[in-house]
């Protein structure tokens, strides 16, 4: 998300002119739509938390044909860190995101790095499992 310039929420929709509209509509261009991100402070980046504020923007009237193309999609989260430990409720923004949206939430998938730096064997298998589910599931 670093390669789209988009800001914070703003009531007065003062950053309509910015780069999220422009990305809802290339992500509306897939049926499974997968986040990733790395847990800071026990929750997604502040990047992504600000994507799903600025959701927001298309529960406007002028906007909800936007929202409409929601319908019926599937959503899907990676996340990573540096240990396996994963907090309750780390989750749920994306569970209730889906549902709002009328999306299929697909579930999610957590990642990390060993001591060394390398990615454990549970890890890749995990992932290979998720990404098989996920494919298994495409409408």
């Amino acid at each position: 998300m670093n390669n789209y310039l988009f800001s914070y929420y703003d009531y007065e929709f003062k950053n309509d002119s910015d780069d999220f509209h422009g990305l809802i509509i290339q992500i509306l261009e897939y049926e499974t739509i997968v986040f990733a991100t790395p847990i800071y402070w026990y929750t997604m980046s502040a990047q992504l938390k600000t994507f799903f504020d600025r959701l927001s923007d298309i529960l406007m009237d002028d906007k909800k044909e936007i929202r409409r193309r929601f319908i019926g999609k599937q959503m899907a989260v990676i996340s990573c860190g540096c240990d396996d430990e994963l907090f309750d409720g780390f989750a749920m923004p994306f569970k209730q995101t889906a549902n709002y949206l009328g999306m299929a939430y697909l579930g999610h998938v957590h990642a990390w790095i060993e001591a060394d730096l390398a990615v454990s064997e549970n890890v890749k298998n995990d992932l290979k499992k998720f990404a098989k589910s996920i494919y298994k599931r495409r409408p």
